[in-house]
Parts: C-alpha cells; structure tokens; sequence
C-alpha cells in the first residue's frame, strides 16, 4: 500500500475553497469513477482500490490517499497529477 499526501495553502477562506474542492471531485468522479461524500470539512473519495479524503481549512486544503497494491506502483504519477489537479482548482 502506498500514501500520498498533498497540502496547500491558500487565501480563499473555507467556504471558496470547499467549492473548488466539489468541483473537483466532481471532475474526479467523472474521470476515475470516485465516489465523493461530504463528511462536515472533509470529502471522502474512494473507489476499488482508492481511497482519500479532502480536508478543507480556512487557510489550506490537504489531500490524503490511500492506494490498494495494484494502484501503489503508479503512486508518483498519481501524486503528481493531484498536484497539478490541486494548484489548477485553487488557481
């Protein structure tokens, strides 16, 4: 199993940063088959395999994923797309 641990900060206060943080569950959703669940600040995702969560804070968001052993060896290429997916939703 591999983690990966994505964290940002930004200026958007909470409610501003918990839409792009839908929006881009939605386009995450449409693209990988996740399945988003808002849990009070926090969006669960997950689908055979994944597993994270997106914590949304006044002044930062933190993405933590958890992949299954056949995604774990694809986790660099992963990780780099959630920070690309990241700095573009909080652009």
């Amino acid at each position: 199993m591999a983690r990966i641990t994505v964290e940002r900060a930004h200026g958007l206060g909470k409610e501003v940063a918990r839409e792009k943080a839908d929006k881009l569950a939605q386009k995450l959703s449409d693209s990988y088959g996740l399945e988003p669940q808002w849990v009070g600040d926090t969006l669960k995702l997950k689908r055979s395999g994944v597993k994270g969560e997106v914590h949304v804070g006044e002044d930062s968001i933190r993405v933590d994923v958890e992949l299954g052993m056949l995604m774990s060896a694809m986790s660099g290429t992963i990780k780099t797309e959630i920070e690309k997916a990241l700095d573009k939703a909080l652009a």
